[in-house]
């Protein structure tokens, strides 16, 4: 998985540094619309210039960021009796990010990992979470699903979030291999198909766990994975991996609406 890291880091540099162009519209960042300036006068402006005007606008335009609705208000899932888990996404399923998600995922599309990447940095790092008491939980994958797909699209979406937040990331929970696909799941039906779906492998190494998904549909992957977490899931975990109630987790997404 992480020698598969490289080519994206590579693409992402270029965007960041070298790709003056909004990542959405692929108009020139750092002006307005109206303001293009022809083709063949970007070549003259240098590097300095590039990465100033990058720091000053972000990866898209100012134009096309304000036409995304940032930061849904948070949802909440019971994980047990008198206990719910909180879920922030950045923003909504919808155009351009459902467009976008969807090439990333199913078709490796790595010309669209620049925009999702602004997506999560719309994430602000939670109150009082920070390297020493925090640890980022991606949403595992199975084997089975990582071999058919070839690579882990949250995987390396939480590899960006945690160089976001300087949080790291932690692998001690592995998925089942004997769920279906979400998509296209009603909430019962995603809640019955994620029955038993997570493992600890070991104990978690800090306090507060961060957890992380592409799309927080209905939240029940999210829920599934933090009552396993929690240690109220039965069968999935073993006494030993029993983690205590003092563990406080919260949820977050690239995105929270409609799969359909």
């Amino acid at each position: 998985m992480m020698r598969r890291l490289a080519p994206y880091q590579t693409g992402l540099w270029l965007a960041e540094y070298v790709d003056i162009r909004c990542q959405l519209c692929r108009v020139f960042r750092s002006m307005s619309h109206s303001q293009i300036l022809p083709a063949h006068h970007l070549r003259f402006l240098n590097i300095r210039q590039k990465i100033a005007q990058r720091l000053n606008s972000g990866l898209l335009c100012a134009h096309c960021h304000h036409s995304i609705a940032w930061l849904p208000e948070a949802f909440e899932v019971d994980i047990a009796a008198g206990t719910a888990l909180s879920i922030q996404a950045a923003t909504y399923y919808d155009y351009p990010i459902r467009q976008a998600t969807r090439a990333f995922k199913h078709h490796e599309d790595m010309t669209k990992l620049p925009l999702l990447l602004h997506v999560l940095r719309q994430l602000p790092r939670p109150h009082g979470c920070h390297s020493d008491n925090s640890v980022i939980i991606a949403m595992p994958t199975t084997e089975q699903r990582l071999v058919k797909r070839g690579f882990d699209p949250v995987s390396i979406l939480a590899v960006q979030l945690s160089k976001h937040w300087q949080i790291p990331l932690w692998h001690g929970v592995k998925r089942i291999d004997n769920t279906l696909s979400q998509q296209g799941l009603t909430r019962a039906e995603r809640l019955r198909n994620l029955d038993n779906a997570f493992a600890l492998v070991e104990k978690p190494p800090v306090k507060r766990l961060l957890l992380f998904d592409d799309v927080a549909t209905t939240g029940a992957s999210l829920q599934a994975l933090s009552r396993a977490l929690y240690g109220e899931s039965t069968g999935s975990l073993t006494t030993d991996h029993h983690v205590s109630h003092q563990y406080l987790l919260s949820a977050y997404a690239l995105a929270h609406g409609s799969q359909s």
